[in-house]
């Protein structure tokens, strides 16, 4: 694999909340922000944005890869700031409002979030524009939206063929110097999830990124992604 993959993508702007990293995709046009974090990410992302040089009136778009607190808890606050449209998958409305109904143990990862709420007095996002799977979006160069269900419903992720890279948002993630798949109580459809693994491997993106990580390093992030692939088909093998 060629080395050079480990560098970031120019315009790719990682932005480190609470519990989750963000991210804004900035070129010529303005930027979109990928998902919004908790409640209080809303303020680093906006300061990140003022270290780009650039303001509110920049965004173009919000982009929500699914529904759950650590991703899209921020998104009335700065939905209220710019001004611009919240694009999801429908599937996910339930989750922005809170009322989405999970099964088995995705119910402890439900009421965790409940409580994340009430601590951080949030405010329901709205999507102003539904994603459908395959659908192109004029941002970045160009994001295909990728259907990747399991964690939530509508869980999505978004390939930019400018940059080979595909952002899989919560379908794995390395967190606490662990890579693994999202653990069940966050994960509304357990059966969802080994088919979009082989969905987002399928799409053979040279650079990957995740939405918990430490390093920015595209290369990483590709072999973890490749090993934990391997990982799953052993667990569930293709029939």
């Amino acid at each position: 694999m060629d080395s050079t993959l480990a560098r970031w993508p120019t315009g790719l702007i990682p932005v480190r909340g609470l519990m989750s990293v963000m991210h804004l995709l900035i070129d010529a046009t303005g930027v979109v922000i990928l998902d919004t974090g908790l409640p209080p990410d809303a303020s680093r992302i906006t300061l990140a944005i003022a270290h780009a040089g650039l303001g509110p009136r920049d965004v173009r778009a919000i982009i929500l890869t699914h529904g759950h607190l650590d991703h899209a808890g921020g998104t009335a606050e700065l939905k209220e700031w710019c001004g611009a449209p919240v694009y999801a998958h429908s599937l996910d409305q339930p989750h922005l409002d809170g009322t989405a109904q999970v099964r088995g143990r995705a119910r402890i990862g439900a009421a965790l979030e409940a409580a994340g709420r009430a601590m951080f007095r949030y405010r329901p996002g709205k999507i102003d524009a539904p994603l459908a799977d395959g659908e192109e979006l004029p941002f970045w160069g160009g994001l295909r939206v990728v259907h990747l269900p399991g964690h939530t419903l509508g869980h999505c992720g978004f390939y930019s063929a400018k940059h080979d890279l595909l952002f899989t948002a919560d379908l794995w993630a390395r967190f606490m110097m662990v890579v693994q798949v999202s653990p069940p109580i966050f994960t509304a459809a357990p059966e969802l999830v080994a088919p979009s693994f082989r969905k987002a491997r399928a799409l053979g993106a040279r650079r990957i990124v995740p939405n918990h990580y430490g390093k920015p390093d595209a290369l990483r992030l590709r072999r973890s992604f490749e090993n934990l692939c391997d990982t799953m088909e052993k667990r569930v093998p293709v029939v």
